[in-house]
């Protein structure tokens, strides 16, 4: 047993990501309950909404899971009020500077986690005395860092500059990809597109259908005016693109985006106007399959694959 697992208490290393408009309480609880853990993304939710997530959740499992809080969210102390008072174990912060509530939340006995896009970040979380970071690569679907570092190159430079354990995120779907970040380093990982085809997944059917289409090079990182995003191509996308290319200002570019552009094309279903987040992994989905099913392939492909990595150990000459 790693220390992801100590920390956690679960099963497996495999932590489902919060993502806005996808992640509910059915999918946390499905993770959780088949051994990895799942995380509630409250981003996209008002304060009496994530209490009634909260609820639903413990109702559904009684094993850990984590809300996941974006720092920038505007009525972040209801929401912390609530995580809180409802007695929720792990919290995984980000979009933000890690030192605003990790002492709080760690004196009422919650873990802390929080992402990070680069080793600077990961060593300020580190000081501001979180308890693991989760380092996404620029693959990663969602709001993203400037950086751009691939996960490949990001993930053994974070865990070699830190000492609490390491989650690699950005571009793991499957347990090749899994085996790859622990070797790379980290001793968790951290999924979302994956999880987003299934059918726990709060998002519209239109959009996990989507997501299954997806081919290669349908995703692209925009937005990085404002903050990077990486996006599922679709009319929205390419107005976005053409914005940018046209030099529009941060100002014009907000203007675009508009309110709940989100919540249009992930959770309605408008797949032409809607902002459709999701990461370049999206690719090698092939089909939409319940939560815990994802979690017992990951972990079989896992196995299989440390167990037969010898057969293939190149030989010197």
């Amino acid at each position: 047993m790693n220390r992801i697992q100590q920390l956690f208490g679960v099963q497996w290393p495999i932590i489902q990501a919060g993502m806005i408009w996808c992640s509910g309480w059915e999918l946390a609880s499905a993770v959780s309950n088949a051994g990895g853990l799942g995380i509630i993304g409250a981003g996209s939710m008002y304060p009496e909404v994530l209490r009634d997530q909260i609820q639903k959740c413990k109702t559904a499992t009684d094993r850990p899971f984590a809300v996941n809080v974006p720092l920038l969210y505007p009525s972040i102390e209801e929401h912390m009020a609530t995580i809180v008072e409802l007695g929720v174990p792990i919290v995984f912060t980000s979009a933000g500077n890690p030192k605003t509530w990790t002492e709080h939340l760690k004196t009422h006995g919650i873990r802390v986690v929080h992402v990070v896009s680069s080793v600077r970040f990961a060593l300020k979380a580190q000081a501001a005395g979180v308890d693991a970071v989760v380092a996404e690569g620029f693959e990663a679907g969602g709001h993203n860092g400037r950086e751009e570092t691939t996960t490949l190159c990001l993930v053994p430079s974070v865990a070699d500059a830190l000492d609490v354990p390491v989650i690699a995120a950005g571009g793991i779907g499957d347990s090749r990809a899994m085996v790859a970040a622990f070797a790379l380093g980290a001793e968790g990982v951290q999924i979302g597109s994956r999880f987003v085809a299934t059918p726990e997944s709060s998002a519209h059917q239109a959009f996990k259908d989507e997501v299954v289409a997806a081919g290669e090079g349908a995703t692209r990182l925009s937005l990085k005016a404002l903050t990077p995003v990486r996006l599922l191509d679709n009319s929205f996308a390419r107005e976005v693109v053409k914005a940018e290319n046209a030099g529009q200002s941060p100002e014009e570019l907000k203007a675009l985006l508009g309110r709940g552009r989100a919540k249009k094309g992930m959770f309605e279903g408008d797949l032409e106007n809607g902002e459709l987040e999701i990461g370049q992994v999206s690719s090698l989905i092939q089909e939409v399959k319940p939560a815990a099913e994802v979690l017992a392939e990951l972990v079989e492909g896992y196995e299989d694959l440390t167990r037969g990595m010898e057969d293939h150990r190149f030989r010197w000459a």
